[in-house]
């Protein structure tokens, strides 16, 4: 029986070993996003490659989206696995309510170099903040931070740190040990966590409007975490329920999602640029 025991007590440190020591592999997918599959122009949009330069030194690619006459510009922050050129439908979904958006690629995504890590997502985040105020001269109040899952907390700490006009989650969840316990709940994975990624904490510091979007059916990040987020936020706020699992519960799929998506933004960077 102890010989049983030694066994499993073996095979249960082995496995906790494997997640504190792979974590980037379990949270970063940048292999399955390296090759770009289409451009904006090839759904009818013009479009500027851009790269941008982070302060540690990495350079990014991107690309910048303008829209005649825009009602503001979006930052879109994209989740953990594909690259921007899987993400054109948002892009024409912005393009068609006014925005303009710069959309880009994490390190290690895509054509962007080095190698992604949770600190290095903020610094890529903020470069392209810097590339939009400094270099384009659009007034914070004018930036809407938009953020797909992993993405919702980039933009998130983003957020907790500029004044953008608005923030959009899309299936976002409250952080990476949250996530992690609901997948492993045998495991102690808050003490294995070295990467937090921690959505909810950073919500309670950001003042500008918030817009959570979410659905019951998501089957990676539970709606609850949704609710977690919506609580967290400062007003003004609001809550969009989605439909569809994690990868296809898209705002872009529905028109009444896009409605509620483009009354919200209108209303609120409209007022954040009058204050």
């Amino acid at each position: 029986m102890w010989h049983v025991l030694g066994i499993l007590a073996a095979a249960y440190g082995g496995l906790a070993l494997a997640l504190y020591s792979f974590q980037s592999q379990l949270v970063f997918y940048p292999g399955t996003g390296r090759e770009m599959t289409a451009t904006p122009a090839q759904v009818g949009l013009p479009y500027e490659d851009i790269h941008l330069k982070t302060s540690d030194g990495i350079s990014l690619h991107g690309w910048y989206v303008p829209a005649a006459q825009p009602r503001g510009t979006v930052l879109f922050l994209h989740g953990n696995a594909g690259n921007i050129s899987h993400r054109l439908d948002s892009v024409r979904m912005f393009h068609r309510l006014g925005y303009s958006t710069l959309i880009f690629d994490y390190r290690g995504y895509g054509n962007s170099g080095g190698t992604p890590t949770e600190q290095g997502t903020y610094l890529d985040a903020e470069a392209a903040w810097r590339h939009l105020a400094e270099q384009r001269h659009i007034p914070s109040c004018r930036i809407v931070l938009f953020g797909e899952s992993m993405g919702g907390a980039v933009a998130a700490q983003l957020a907790a740190h500029q004044k953008p006009g608005a923030l959009v989650i899309a299936s976002g969840f409250t952080s990476v040990p949250d996530l992690a316990h609901h997948i492993y709940p045998y495991l102690p994975v808050r003490w294995l966590a070295r990467i937090h990624y921690d959505t909810r904490e950073y919500l309670r510091t950001v003042t500008a409007p918030v817009l959570i979007a979410h659905s019951p059916e998501d089957e990676i990040v539970p709606f609850e975490h949704g609710h977690a987020l919506f609580a967290a936020a400062n007003p003004p706020k609001q809550f969009l329920e989605l439909a569809g699992g994690h990868n296809d519960g898209f705002i872009f799929m529905r028109e009444s999602w896009i409605k509620v998506l483009g009354d919200f933004l209108g209303e609120r960077i409209d007022a954040a640029c009058i204050q």
